[in-house]
């Protein structure tokens, strides 16, 4: 894909994701970079705002292998949310930084190993805490 989708992400998102890549000691770590590229690129709403449809931090989201219809469920978080379950994936996650600020019908290339990608689409946001009003994760 040449060409990065549109993201929005929260006010409050992007405060508290500055904040961790300020705590992170200085690295030429590739993930760290790629979040800070889309953080830069973002369009930035109030959490008030915040489409219902838009993966925020803390979205459960299911989305859909374009390749084989394989359907997953994840939730994004903070690393000190991962708690060895399989349905989380860590913002600063390649595939982490990539879901943040992605809506409802748009889709990535998600790396896979041996250097492949596959093709997915985001398919529902099933939680989100803007929409719940939960502003405090």
């Amino acid at each position: 894909m040449s060409e990065l989708p549109k993201i929005t992400v929260s006010s409050l998102d992007l405060e508290r994701l500055e904040a961790l890549l300020e705590s992170l000691p200085p690295s030429s770590n590739p993930e760290i970079e790629g979040l800070r590229s889309e953080l830069l690129r973002a369009n930035i709403l109030d959490p008030e705002e915040m489409p219902p449809a838009v993966v925020t931090m803390h979205s459960k989201v299911r989305f859909v292998v374009e390749d084989t219809g394989k359907e997953f469920e994840l939730t994004l978080c903070y690393p000190r949310d991962l708690d060895g379950q399989p349905d989380k994936v860590s913002i600063l996650a390649p595939i982490g930084s990539a879901l943040l600020g992605l809506a409802v019908g748009q889709r990535i290339e998600w790396p896979l190993p041996g250097g492949k990608k596959a093709h997915v689409r985001i398919e529902k946001v099933i939680y989100q805490p803007e929409r719940a009003g939960d502003y405090h994760r």
